[in-house]
């Protein structure tokens, strides 16, 4: 059923994360689309260079988020594709 897909690739992402870098920003985000890691080079702490910084963590926020989005997308397709999870199969 429906629900019981959706746990079981819950639980395959439970386990997955992924590190992107970006502008001297390097962000960890698990399966379940949280930050769990921050990481900025500390020349971008001057705040001459605030712009910059900002810029930085929303591309490697982007970058994270798309990354995930591939893992997920991989996993779901371990699993069936879309169809077995909709049990379309």
């Amino acid at each position: 059923d429906l629900r019981e897909q959706g746990k079981k690739l819950q639980g395959a992402l439970a386990g997955e994360s992924a590190t992107v870098s970006s502008g001297g920003v390097a962000l960890t985000m698990d399966g379940n689309f949280q930050l769990t890691g921050v990481a900025i080079d500390p020349d971008l702490l001057n705040p001459t260079k605030k712009t910059k910084l900002e810029e930085a963590i929303k591309s490697a926020h982007a970058d994270a988020l798309k990354k995930m989005q591939r893992i997920m997308a991989s996993k779901m397709q371990e699993m069936g594709g879309m169809d077995n999870l909709l049990g379309k199969n």
